[in-house]
């Protein structure tokens, strides 16, 4: 592994070529460009917002809802886009990889980078709606570069695992969309994590991307009101940073254990 990893060192720029590549193909001939990246899951908010804070009276019990949605939503969609773009990435990549030499899992990973620069952008409008709402920010927000670098890792570990498997069988990149879908509801997304009993919250903080959105709920929040007064389980977040730690090495392990078959399945 410290080889492949060496080698994929090497072909950084060939990295950055194709993530640049991504985004230019992504938004070609588009008026808006990037802001449509920040466009729809900022109308999600809206939307969301309307329909659980005042059509079904969810205001009574949380104030700021549209701060915990838009904080939940932004890492959320980095983590589905990631997931969805990857699991195709490799077959539509085919012909690039039949014809030229070069570390196979840069595919998947560029799509991943492409999404981790839409969702840096959706960061800088986090900061700007926390300053425009009146939120204080609190030394937790300094916990955030860390928060961050795991979804990374998360995201990269999961979307090498898929991406590989999708070659073999295609019903992958669909068993992906409807299971991120049901995740969405099992992630503290349209919900604040303090509205689960005790005896679940432990059980469902395993989920690493619950815990991951929880963390980012945490730093940029901590300073709103009737936010859940628990704090952070660092201990629990410790088995988090493991989990994703994990599971980026074994993504990759499968990865690379497949990637040179990939030109006879293709």
């Amino acid at each position: 592994m410290i080889a492949d990893l060496k080698e994929l060192y090497r072909y950084r720029e060939l990295l950055l070529n194709l993530v640049i590549r991504d985004l230019k193909v992504r938004y070609k001939n588009s008026v808006l460009g990037f802001f449509w990246s920040l466009l729809n899951p900022l109308i999600q908010v809206l939307v969301i917002t309307i329909v659980f804070h005042y059509v079904l009276g969810l205001r009574a019990r949380v104030r700021d809802y549209s701060a915990y949605v838009i904080t939940a939503l932004m890492p959320w969609t980095f983590f589905q886009m990631s997931l969805l773009d990857a699991s195709q990435s490799v077959l539509m990549h085919f012909a690039i990889l039949k014809k030229v030499y070069m570390p196979r899992e840069v595919i998947p990973m560029s799509t991943v980078l492409a999404n981790f620069v839409h969702f840096l952008l959706s960061l800088a409008v986090l900061f700007a709606y926390a300053v425009v709402r009146g939120i204080h920010f609190k030394p937790m927000i300094l916990f955030l570069p860390v928060v961050v670098v795991l979804q990374l890792l998360l995201n990269m570990g999961l979307a090498l695992f898929v991406s590989a498997l999708n070659v073999y069988y295609e019903d992958v990149k669909y068993i992906v969309a409807v299971l991120t879908n049901v995740l969405f509801y099992l992630t503290p997304v349209l919900y604040p994590s303090g509205f689960i009993g005790d005896e679940y919250f432990t059980l469902y903080r395993l989920n690493p991307i619950a815990h991951l959105i929880i963390a980012y709920q945490k730093c940029f929040l901590a300073g709103a009101r009737q936010l859940d007064p628990r704090p952070l389980d660092f201990g629990l977040f410790g088995v988090t940073a493991a989990m994703c730690i994990g599971i980026a090495a074994a993504g990759y392990a499968f990865y690379n254990s497949r990637k040179w078959e990939f030109a006879e399945r293709l």
